[in-house]
């Protein structure tokens, strides 16, 4: 049973739920529980030190997402706690039971993807490979890549594939959309046409592709929420015939 249970980080719960903290700000607040400092207030100028900082904020974001952590950050329980251990080893946050055999691989669209990411890696270690899986599952959500992963802005996703996926991001010579580009290599790799437009410039979804990718980072959005939420609850509370 000994083999049977994993847990490499022996510290306290995470305090988010128990300290009552509202939804909005919980990004922010998982962000400081593991590198002790708000996220605008990132020091980014060190390689490691960028490298996790795109940790955390990919973490956070899948914490404000719900559900199982694991899934949500792409990452299966062991590897979640090795990443846990090796980069936020003063965090206190709880290691996760892990089953031998436990998968949590994503579909055949996050695969791809994760499998494109890691065939053009560029630095060694484990954070690449991480990486790959991390950045393939939040480019199963939604929004533009970089909100997803909870970064400030797009430029650190830029900074980020430069640095661990260098061979696949040269080939962005045009400056696409990351996620239009990953599905662009994904077919050509395949020897398949992604367009039936011979020039994206007489393409009607060129926006799609190429449009500004500009905004408000998730967890900023989530803080101006907060505040504007406890402002209004000191408004009412202060004039309570209102």
């Amino acid at each position: 049973m000994i083999a049977a249970q994993a847990s490499l980080i022996e510290t306290t719960p995470l305090p988010l739920a128990a300290a009552g903290a509202d939804e909005r700000h919980i990004g922010i607040e998982f962000y400081r529980l593991l590198t002790g400092r708000d996220p605008a207030d990132a020091d980014i100028s060190d390689n490691d030190d960028f490298d996790r900082h795109v940790l955390a904020c990919v973490l956070s974001a899948a914490v404000m997402d719900g559900g199982p952590l694991p899934e949500r950050a792409g990452l299966v329980e062991q590897e979640l706690n090795a990443l846990f251990a090796t980069c936020f080893p003063s965090a206190p946050v709880r290691a996760f039971a892990w089953m031998p055999g436990a998968d949590n691989a994503g579909d055949d669209e996050t695969i791809m993807v994760r499998d494109l990411l890691l065939a053009q890696r560029s630095t060694e270690g484990e954070v690449g490979r991480w990486l790959a899986a991390m950045v393939a599952r939040r480019a199963m959500e939604p929004k533009h890549l970089w909100e997803d992963l909870g970064l400030r802005e797009r430029p650190e996703l830029s900074r980020l594939l430069t640095r661990h996926f260098a061979p696949l991001a040269a080939r962005n010579t045009r400056n696409m959309r990351w996620k239009r580009f990953f599905y662009r290599m994904l077919c050509e790799d395949d020897g398949f046409v992604m367009c039936t437009t011979p020039v994206c410039t007489q393409c009607n979804d060129f926006d799609l592709c190429f449009g500004e990718e500009s905004g408000e980072s998730r967890m900023a959005e989530r803080r101006r929420e907060y505040l504007r939420a406890v402002d209004d609850h000191v408004e009412a509370a202060g004039n309570p015939q209102a």
